[in-house]
């Protein structure tokens, strides 16, 4: 099936099969995705956190705001980007880019000092606003190639962030959370939108022509 055939495959689900587990083949899949997304000055500015523990996955729920799908759903994933830019953070991955192409690190210097000039003297939140952004690419690149996969996910925005972010010790980590994935196999009798029709905007209000 072709990319947009498998986007109009696709919906948010609501409820899932527990039964049902995803292969570990096509989660790799879906993560590899998102690893492979682009992002700002090649920065890698989040990370994807896989959740199968299931007494994690139930203590979830109420963070959750009371989504049973992240009980139910088979792997759970959660998109957390830096907290903020740092020198290092920078020059980790510049000196990886320069080792593994086998050239001399302190080649892209210039453009790294540019970047650094940018983004440190911001403060915390405006950095997070930033790579918060580039986790969102990845996130959706994870949607479609679980589409390509035939596996179900939600996209979730809903749960609270600080009580997540606490429960996964991410601050330990740099990072704070900023979506949720659940992937897994639609249960079809009990999801009330597995039938409904996919209603997207037509494409002459959807496209501005200039």
């Amino acid at each position: 099936m072709s990319l947009l055939e498998n986007l109009q495959w696709r919906y948010a689900t609501k409820k899932y099969d527990p039964t049902k587990k995803v292969a570990q083949e096509d989660v790799d899949k879906i993560v590899e995705a998102a690893r492979l997304a682009p992002t700002s000055s090649g920065l890698q500015q989040f990370r994807v956190i896989v959740i199968t523990n299931q007494e994690l996955k139930d203590k979830i729920v109420p963070i959750a705001w009371g989504q049973e799908i992240v009980a139910e759903c088979s792997h759970l994933l959660v998109f957390a980007a830096w907290d903020r830019y740092t020198e290092e953070r920078i020059d980790e991955i510049y000196n990886r880019t320069t080792d593994e192409r086998g050239l001399p690190r302190g080649r892209f210097g210039s453009y790294t000092d540019k970047l650094k000039a940018t983004y440190l003297p911001q403060s915390a939140e405006e950095n997070f606003i930033h790579t918060a952004r580039q986790a969102y690419i990845g996130f959706g690149l994870s949607i479609a190639q679980a589409a390509e996969q035939k596996v179900d996910c939600t996209p979730m925005e809903g749960f609270s962030t600080d009580e997540l972010d606490k429960l996964l010790d991410l601050k330990s980590k740099g990072l704070k959370s900023v979506t949720m994935l659940p992937l897994g196999y639609r249960d079809t009798e009990g999801d009330w939108l597995a039938s409904m029709k996919k209603v997207r905007n037509p494409k002459e209000e959807f496209v501005l022509e200039l």
